[in-house]
């Protein structure tokens, strides 16, 4: 459902998936809604009164979440087939899977600065992937349950991680150490959400609870109770000023804040500068992963429910390229790539190059073939997971049939 906010208050449905719909999320222009669904498939849609669709499909088993890069260039969805998916906007193609995790991932999601992706599995682990590489390079393992969502702070150096044990963590990836441990709630931590200023928390849970935290101070300093049932999802709007939170109880409750709106408008705008795509590198960016020589020994902080370690307007016609492929990238997205199409500029014309029309058609033949390629890898990743659950499925029932021979002996 796509709702609209104005005073007379109206929303649109959008039909298509063939089951539960587990994951929505908007592109950062507006002009593309992504949906995940148990139905294996990964929907586009046009946010409009037709609410046209692309259907994508490469996974094997229900996908679990959807997320855009900051650019809306690349879509990242997680799925109960073990794997991680990243997908061309633009041209709309499947570009590469991300394997190391042995059970269901939950979430997968993009970095700010779209270096890197993380993600959570029922097998106990959050993985850092390298984009460029495509390649797991941390990994940080919990004995006592899984994740069940994980996200990146707006400056990128930190994650935070919804725990089925009750627990929320926040995960410094500079120098790979747990920062922050709270046990606020009584049941499983099922989403969070940072304030776009970095500073709060909003953790939404089955205990029927939203929980916002003080993450310089290291507290819980809200708990709110408009749920009558598990909360499922939370997520602040994108100036910090609302938050919408969804559940079993069928209802989506929209929340406003009471933060200091001068002080977090001060950090969006550092925020922002030090994450524009062509800056140079941060002193708090990802890299380097080491501790700054000059910073304070970390201290602990004990208090009586947490125990944390705290360190010192889009258009139609914005839609064209979705409905006709066969229009220019800078026609569809003019804010995105203006700055592409202005350095691209000093290009020859086509007319100009001496690219000859066999090496041409050779690069089309190519693109034919990895085409193929990408299906028949999909099609073995099926059977591969039809393998795998046969054979887990033999050693329970032989598991049991020893049990059974035990027990009569």
């Amino acid at each position: 459902m796509l709702w609209n906010f104005k005073p007379q208050a109206r929303a649109f449905r959008y039909v298509g998936h063939k089951d539960v719909v587990t994951s929505v999320q908007f592109s950062p222009l507006g002009n593309l809604l992504a949906s995940a669904s148990r139905d294996r498939t990964v929907r586009l849609w046009i946010p409009d009164k037709r609410g046209k669709s692309s259907e994508f499909k490469a996974h094997t088993a229900p996908v679990r979440s959807v997320d855009f890069s900051a650019d809306g260039q690349f879509l990242a969805t997680a799925s109960e087939d073990k794997s991680i998916k990243v997908w061309n906007m633009y041209r709309q193609r499947f570009l590469y899977s991300l394997y190391r995790h042995t059970h269901w991932v939950r979430c997968a999601k993009f970095s700010p600065d779209g270096r890197l992706i993380v993600s959570c599995s029922e097998d106990k682990t959050i993985k850092i992937w390298d984009t460029t590489n495509k390649q797991c390079v941390n990994n940080f393992s919990d004995s006592l349950g899984f994740a069940n969502f994980v996200d990146f702070n707006p400056n990128g150096t930190c994650i935070a991680s919804a725990g089925s044990d009750h627990t929320v963590k926040i995960w410094d990836i500079r120098v790979n150490k747990l920062l922050q441990h709270y046990r606020v709630h009584s049941s499983g931590v099922n989403c969070v959400s940072f304030h776009p200023s970095g500073n709060y928390l909003i953790t939404a849970s089955s205990d029927g609870t939203l929980k916002i935290l003080d993450l310089l101070e290291g507290r819980l300093i809200y708990t709110l109770q408009g749920h009558t049932g598990p909360v499922f999802t939370v997520s602040f709007s994108k100036g910090g000023e609302l938050f919408a939170s969804g559940g079993t109880d069928a209802q989506v409750l929209l929340w406003r804040t009471n933060f200091d709106e001068m002080n977090c408008k001060d950090i969006i705008k550092r925020n922002l500068k030090r994450l524009h795509f062509d800056s140079p590198p941060h002193l708090l960016d990802i890299y380097p992963r080491t501790p700054h020589l000059h910073e304070g020994k970390i201290e602990t902080v004990e208090t009586t429910e947490t125990t944390v370690r705290t360190p010192p307007d889009k258009g139609e016609g914005i839609c064209g390229y979705f409905l006709n492929p066969s229009l220019t990238t800078s026609e569809c997205f003019p804010t995105t790539l203006k700055k592409k199409t202005e350095d691209m500029s000093d290009l020859p014309s086509e007319s100009q190059r001496s690219i000859p029309l066999a090496v041409t058609d050779a690069l089309g033949h190519i693109m034919e073939q990895l085409n193929v390629l990408t299906q028949t890898v999909s099609i073995l990743e099926q059977r591969l997971t039809l393998t795998e659950d046969k054979l887990k499925d033999c050693l329970e029932n032989q598991q049991k049939l020893f049990s059974a021979i035990h027990q009569k002996s």
